[in-house]
């Protein structure tokens, strides 16, 4: 069972910066992008802290790499309280879900990351915590056995899931609020990258930053990682110093173009245009010949590729379109029958 328990304090600010954490917002004010989901949680705060009571019970949901940890340490710092870190996979029985309740204190936070993948008895033990505050578990067994109620400080938890779908209706019923993290555009990217640029010590300019941010695929996490790698990049062929043409140079060598596809993203497309005539063609044909697993293909590589209108999914398969042509530098498709008309779709 991994966890970790994090107090907001100045002191633990002070460890956070040596562990990465300098350039994250602290208050919700400093949070970059959102606006929608930072004006909802503001609201929240603001009344939690009237009444002088914990926040509702959150579930964040979207794509990986928005912010949805952050998020959590965000609410726990301006409430002033502890949080205390997991995620789904590593409470692998009721006892250890159990060990952690009854550690919390009045108003903590219990951010769990990837709640979809908590196992159904765990899942059970969730529903009496978050809606009586009540532990309640057997003791002994057979007809000896007897259930014992186990009262539990106000705490919250805020859950956090790339697949809203998988979370179960029972559980998803109990949060008081459930709010999605959608994709950044390029003026937040920037914003967040200027910030992190400063704290980091990085001299750039705005259209450096730009050039990251235009090919971060609209997620933080991304354009966080592309500015460390570029900020290498310049540390050793440019000085230090990151403009437009140096983090071009920079990201061209980690093969990342214009659009921010990178070398799975190309043979993908490719290999439907050259191999399939642009499709339409089954995920698990599509997978065998890119020689990636389907998951990979369908939760990885498509939803970008969808997002910027380069691939299609239809009844028969994936097809790439014109678009895609365009950027890759092949002539536009032409009208043509399926290359195989009578095939079944394996999608």
């Amino acid at each position: 069972m991994a966890t970790e328990r994090r107090l907001v304090t100045p002191q633990a600010q002070e460890g956070e910066e040596q562990g990465g954490w300098a350039y994250r917002p602290r208050r919700l004010r400093e949070w970059i992008g959102q606006e929608s989901v930072r004006e909802t949680l503001q609201v929240l705060l603001e009344a939690a802290q009237q009444r002088g009571e914990p926040l509702e019970h959150l579930l964040f949901y979207g794509p990986p790499g928005l912010g949805k940890t952050t998020l959590a340490h965000i609410l726990a710092h301006e409430m002033g309280v502890n949080i205390k870190v997991t995620a789904g996979p590593a409470i692998e029985r009721a006892g250890d879900l159990a060990a952690i309740l009854t550690n919390l204190r009045a108003g903590d936070i219990l951010f769990i990351d990837e709640i979809h993948r908590l196992p159904k008895a765990v899942e059970e033990i969730l529903y009496p915590a978050m809606e009586d505050f009540a532990l309640d578990i057997v003791l002994g067994k057979g007809p000896a056995a007897r259930a014992v109620r186990l009262r539990l400080p106000r705490f919250t938890l805020i859950g956090a899931t790339t697949r809203l779908a998988l979370v179960s209706a029972p559980l998803r019923a109990r949060f008081g609020a459930v709010l999605r993290l959608d994709f950044y555009d390029e003026d937040a990217l920037q914003q967040i990258l200027a910030q992190a640029a400063r704290h980091m010590g990085i001299e750039a300019t705005e259209d450096g930053l730009r050039e990251i941010a235009r090919r971060a695929r609209g997620t933080p996490r991304i354009a966080l990682r592309l500015l460390r790698r570029v900020r290498d990049y310049a540390q050793v062929r440019a000085q230090g110093r990151i403009d437009r043409d140096v983090a071009r140079d920079a990201l061209a060598m980690l093969h990342i173009d214009e659009l921010g596809l990178d070398e799975v993203d190309r043979r993908v497309l490719r290999t439907l245009i050259e191999k399939f005539r642009g499709g339409p063609v089954g995920l698990n044909t599509l997978a065998a010949a890119v020689s990636e697993a389907p998951d990979t293909l369908m939760e990885v590589v498509e939803p970008y590729l969808l997002r910027l209108g380069l691939l299609e999914r239809t009844a028969q398969g994936r097809v790439a379109t014109p678009r895609a042509y365009q950027h890759l530098g092949y002539p536009p498709p032409q009208a043509q029958p399926p290359l195989f008309p009578n095939a079944e779709p394996d999608r």
